[in-house]
Order: structure tokens, then sequence, then C-alpha cells
């Protein structure tokens, strides 16, 4: 199974700030619909209330140490490992946030979907630092917004 993190990161692993994204590229948000449909999405509950509600045409998983917890449209785990056991016959699931499920899903991730913002940001939320020796990049599209704010899509793998 591959085990893919999506994350828009800033030059200074900016992720969130008050727990929303702190830009706004609607290409990003159009690429992490097209490479994330019809598959599992796994989120921590801050994550997924960020959000707001269940993302449409995707099996939504929170992780949540709440055992009562219960969300509409949702799969509420108390752990990463219980929700890949839950997706264990699926070819590809996503993580997608935030910063504590990020760490504890690098060491198992086989794939990243980055888009990494050229632009030091202020935040509150960040992606682990991780060592690129240990990745390969299979593309890279560098793009702009219509604002002048530079972006790219990378797309890693493992290097095993």
């Amino acid at each position: 199974m591959k085990i893919s993190i999506v994350v828009a990161a800033s030059e200074n692993l900016v992720i969130g700030y008050k727990n929303a994204l702190p830009w706004h590229i609607s290409e990003d948000l159009k690429h992490f619909k097209q490479i994330t449909i019809n598959h599992s999405v796994v989120m921590g509950r801050k994550t997924f209330e960020s959000i707001g509600k269940p993302l449409k045409e995707r099996r939504n998983i929170v992780i949540s140490r709440d055992g009562t917890l219960k969300i509409e449209g949702a799969e509420v785990v108390n752990s990463l490992d219980e929700a890949i056991r839950r997706t264990k016959n699926e070819n590809e699931i996503f993580i997608i946030g935030g910063e504590q499920i990020y760490k504890i899903a690098m060491p198992i991730a086989t794939h990243m979907h980055v888009t990494k913002v050229y632009n030091n940001i202020k935040g509150d939320a960040f992606f682990p630092a991780f060592d690129e020796n240990e990745w390969k990049i299979l593309t890279q599209k560098d793009s702009e917004t219509n604002e002048g704010l530079k972006f790219s899509f990378i797309e890693y793998q493992k290097i095993v």
C-alpha cells in the first residue's frame, strides 16, 4: 500500500496559522482534490475541524484521542495504526494533516505530495523537517498565483 502525505508548506515549513491555511492557492486546492478523490483521507481532529465537514467522494478517517467522538460522514479512530488497519485493502491512502499526524506518519510514508510555497510565512503549525536525501523527486511542476506567489507541486518517493 502507498502511504502518501499531502501537504502545502512554506519554505520555513509553516502549514497553518490559527487552524487555517495561511494562504489561498486555488490551484493547490484543485490539485489536492484531483489526487485524493475516491481514496481514503486520514487526518487529525483539528484538521477535520479546520475543514469543517467531511470531504466529498473520499473516505474520511479522523484520528482523535476522544473515544466518544462521533462525526457524521467520517470514521473516528484513535491512532494512525488503526486507520491503516482499516484501509489495508486499499492501494493508496492519503495523510492530510495536521502537524502531529504528519510527525507520526513520516517514518511510514512511502510518498509525499508537497505543495512548496516559496515564501517564509507566519504560522503556528509546522511540517516536520525531513532529510531530502531519503526521498527522490518523481515530478515537479512550478507555478505562480495571479498575485505573484510562487509555488511548486513536488511528488516524492521514499528511497528504500
